[in-house]
């Protein structure tokens, strides 16, 4: 009998090196929580050194102004999980450029992570809409120097480009955000999206 982790379901491609900006795509039965059903934003690559990135879409049970003083609760902004590591710190991806997020670093065609933080709170409590413009993580996700290389030739992740309009990026979340991406892998992905992402309860 076939194993449908490794036979139905795999899907083989010409592996090619991360870039920075680019979405990982977590093969659908990885079974690591961080990551099952994950999509990663590189934020940093350099082969030399490793990466380091932030799942998009495993939100948490928090909301921001739970996590930090001087957030109107009105706002109900949810907090995600970019990963496990440094997990006692906050971080923030948007689409504000530095212009109104002075410090803010490009990373991406019209995404920027990081910044000045009093600018950030100030426009998250003048009620402006966050949503497709300014997440919140806490953690982050790192690969040691050829680590993430290897994982691509396994075949734990499929890459994609970042999304031709940015905003797309900060929208959706939980195993609706993976099906997005995945349904933009092409025809070979085509089987991933059949797969919940809890498919040991089925």
């Amino acid at each position: 009998m076939k194993d449908i982790t490794t036979d139905l379901f795999k899907v083989s491609v010409p592996a090619h090196r991360p870039v920075c900006g680019g979405l990982l795509v977590a093969e659908p039965f990885m079974k690591e929580p961080y990551f099952n059903h994950g999509v990663v934003s590189l934020v940093d690559y350099v082969p030399e050194e490793g990466a380091t990135g932030v799942v998009m879409n495993n939100r948490t049970e928090y909301m921001l102004d739970e996590l930090l003083d001087g957030i109107d609760p009105s706002t109900s902004i949810p907090v995600f999980c970019g990963g496990p590591v440094g997990q006692d710190r906050l971080f923030f991806i948007h689409t504000l450029g530095s212009e109104i997020v002075k410090g803010a670093r490009l990373y991406a065609p019209g995404l920027y992570v990081g910044g000045d933080f009093d600018a950030v709170i100030e426009y998250v409590n003048a009620g402006y809409d966050i949503e497709g413009a300014l997440r919140f993580f806490v953690g982050y996700s790192n690969w040691v120097e050829g680590q993430l290389e290897r994982e691509i030739k396994k075949d734990s992740w499929a890459q994609a480009p970042s999304p031709a309009n940015p905003a797309e990026l900060l929208t959706l979340a939980g195993d609706s955000y993976w099906h997005r991406t995945v349904g933009k892998l092409g025809s070979a992905y085509r089987a991933w999206t059949l797969i919940p992402r809890h498919a040991g309860n089925n």
